[in-house]
């Protein structure tokens, strides 16, 4: 008789299906919100979860009733043998949803492998659509290489594709609406994402949020109408929307102004191997020094449902007195 394993539920009964995985804390952007301008202290080879290490925890959180995995970085596609990973996950029994967040920069020249691994969704990180003003954010003059990503993985058949704007007050929010227009004309899905301070407070950055609130009332007015969609069982905390008539979608993620955290479904499995039940929260569990110290999969899915359970019932930061982020969202998988 099979055993059935307990499930991933918290105290405040939130069922944790969803995993987020960083296979590395490096990154070939310096986006003025994630990196300071001193760099980060990077980890050591061997302080980054193997890949048959990342495969062994998935497959054990997926056994505990987690269906969906998203693989982020840093940049995933940076990781030498990424393309080897994503077949092995893809195939695990119960997964139902696997994707990736990217900043689209080696997008054009993986899609295919990515594409014959089973991927089938993808997310690009992208905050302007000006040659220039990437630069200025980013660090780096890549914004055709992207926009070419995006284009190939329509061409391709990825379906969603997803592009995520992070708006910040005087730095690209003059684009709201030339980002929302895009739904009009593409089957792009366009997410809003309130900007969060990070770990390293902002050093000199002065960066500000801008309110999903204000972001969906320029929209509106520019464009029209926004119809509600419904959220199916995978989704993220994302507020789904479409313009009448589009083939897209817009979303707003709004962890500031509209805390999601009563029906938040994460666990964030860091690079270096510790797990998170909350990107907002110190409280985390070192399971990469478990496992290389003998743990066995029992052991490391009790460390799984303990985790679970301890699961913050919300999170601290708030639009009024925002604070910051403790820990690196490059290492974190933010």
């Amino acid at each position: 008789m099979e055993t059935v394993l307990p499930s991933l539920i918290d105290k405040h009964n939130r069922h944790l299906n969803y995993l987020r995985i960083s296979i590395t804390d490096r990154c070939n952007l310096r986006c003025l919100y994630c990196t300071p301008h001193d760099g980060l202290a990077k980890l050591k080879h061997e302080e980054i979860l193997t890949y048959e290490e990342i495969l062994r925890l998935a497959t054990i959180a997926v056994n505990l009733g987690v269906n969906k995995i998203r693989l982020t970085g840093g940049e995933p596609l940076i990781r030498k043998g990424v393309l080897q990973l994503l077949p092995s996950l893809v195939s695990l029994p119960g997964l139902k949803d696997i994707s990736m967040t990217t900043n689209g920069i080696y997008l054009k020249e993986n899609l295919e492998n990515i594409k014959s691994a089973g991927i089938k969704r993808i997310n690009i990180s992208l905050d302007t659509l000006r040659r220039e003003r990437y630069r200025k954010i980013t660090g780096y003059d890549g914004f055709e290489q992207v926009w070419e990503g995006i284009q190939l993985a329509r061409q391709l058949g990825f379906n969603p594709i997803k592009i995520n704007m992070v708006v910040m007050q005087g730095i690209n929010d003059d684009e709201i609406v030339d980002f929302a227009r895009l739904s009009l004309n593409h089957p792009y899905h366009i997410r809003f994402i309130e900007y969060m301070p990070s770990g390293f407070a902002d050093q000199g950055t002065h960066l500000h949020h801008v309110p999903n609130s204000a972001v969906k009332e320029q929209i509106i007015t520019s464009l029209g109408k926004l119809v509600k969609v419904l959220n199916t069982e995978i989704d993220g905390p994302t507020d789904r929307f479409r313009l009448e008539g589009a083939p897209g979608e817009i979303g707003f993620i709004s962890p500031l102004t509209h805390h999601f955290c009563q029906v938040c479904n994460r666990l964030r499995l860091t690079a270096s191997g510790h797990l998170r039940p909350c990107l907002l929260s110190d409280q985390e569990v070192d399971l990469k020094t478990l496992m290389r110290a003998g743990a066995s999969d029992n052991d490391l899915e009790q460390i799984f449902l303990e985790t679970a359970k301890n699961k913050p019932r919300a999170h601290r930061l708030v639009s009024e007195h925002c604070g910051s982020l403790s820990g690196q969202m490059s290492a974190i998988g933010g």
